[in-house]
């Protein structure tokens, strides 16, 4: 590999996700640009798109991706994360706190009760974002994360 991990995630509403990344999540818009239907077609995006890239500050990308020719339908319930393919993002943060506290008021839910729970010696927490995805924190406060794992 020849550069850091990027992801992307289809939003029904670019800013609003944006605004999530970055002022709760902690993430860094580095560069926003209109991809063609020639390239957004082909990858069965549905056509033209806007694609807003993340700096995520450990290492990788974040890729929200708005399709222009066929929208993303309507708000939908989180999708069960034991189903096959993509369930979560991870973020590993110094102290998860701040953001779990900022979090309901940035339109996320929590998917567990206890919101904040204790895994081989880190606390995580689950929550929908605004738009029903999956997000993982992980904070490494109480033990030393296992290498190689999220959990």
């Amino acid at each position: 590999m020849t550069r850091p991990f990027e992801v992307g995630v289809v939003v029904r509403d670019l800013d609003l996700m944006e605004r999530f990344c970055c002022d709760i999540i902690g993430c860094r818009a580095e560069h926003r640009s209109r991809v063609p239907e020639s390239i957004g077609g082909p990858a069965g995006l549905g056509g033209e798109l806007v694609v807003v890239w993340l700096w995520v500050p450990s290492g990788g990308c974040v890729k929200l991706i708005l399709p222009r020719s066929a929208p993303v339908s309507a708000h939908a319930a989180p999708l069960p994360a034991g189903r096959p393919g993509l369930s979560y993002l991870t973020f590993h943060l110094d102290d998860m706190d701040p953001v779990v506290a900022a979090l309901p008021t940035a339109g996320a839910r929590p998917l567990s009760d206890p919101v904040v729970v204790r895994a081989r010696g880190r606390r995580i927490s689950f929550w929908a974002d605004p738009e029903g995805n999956v997000v993982e924190l992980v904070d490494a406060r109480g033990g030393d994360p296992v290498p190689g794992h999220s959990n």
